[in-house]
């Protein structure tokens, strides 16, 4: 069974980066079907033994399960908040514990969230060269959401779900799946309600962001 772990690096509650990771992995595994199990790591959980970890110089406690689940996946997608221009230093100490030699080849799906739009370089500035140090397989399409991605009256939506969807086939390829041809989709009325409910929800989601602090 193909295995895909999301690590989620946000620190919010809740969090935009968390919401980024869950509409990605949802789309690998869309692609991959029923041979694939995707789990989602969220670091803050593990914040006080990645930690610990650091300053041991080896990775215990939950830091060592959320290492071991990233060492043995077959593919692995990647997010975390900006914060000064690059990722979250609990995302980077993490991944420092992580063996090198573990990394090599595997796939990976680099992801960020942040407030504005102009904070999209992260991508390529930071995110991309760490797991090219770590000799893994990025691929081409990394996925970045700001603020307004997430409201439905923006437009950005359908934007933010065609990187998605594109990523998530870039990601499938490498681990040698092949992503099936979707039928046109038809949408009858309780799924236009659905959709609607969804959008409300999201919309919701896109308010709160807006009314606070940015959240990881």
């Amino acid at each position: 069974m193909t295995r895909v772990v999301a690590v989620n690096g946000g620190l919010g509650d809740p969090s935009s980066t968390r919401l980024l990771v869950d509409r990605i992995a949802e789309a690998v595994g869309a692609r991959l079907g029923g041979g694939a199990k995707v789990e989602i790591i969220d670091l803050r959980e593990a914040a006080v033994d990645i930690a610990r970890s650091m300053t041991t110089g080896f990775a215990s406690g939950a830091a060592r399960d959320g290492v071991d689940a990233v060492e043995s996946a077959d593919a692995l997608i990647v997010a975390s908040p900006v914060f000064n221009a690059s990722y979250s230093g609990l995302f980077k100490s993490f991944f420092d514990l992580v063996d090198v030699e573990a990394m090599a080849g595997k796939p990976v799906l680099i992801g960020a969230t942040g407030g504005s739009p102009r904070h999209s370089m992260v991508l390529d500035h930071a995110m991309r060269p760490l797991f090219s140090y770590l000799r893994s397989v990025v691929v081409p399409t990394a996925i970045y959401a700001a603020a307004e991605d997430w409201a439905p009256t923006s437009g950005d939506t359908a934007t933010l779900s065609g990187r998605i969807d594109r990523a998530a086939g870039e990601l499938v390829a490498l681990l040698g799946v092949p992503a099936p041809e979707s039928p046109a989709p038809v949408v009858d009325k309780v799924e236009r309600r659905q959709m609607a409910t969804e959008a409300a929800g999201i919309a919701n989601f896109a308010r709160l962001l807006g009314n606070s602090t940015p959240a990881g």
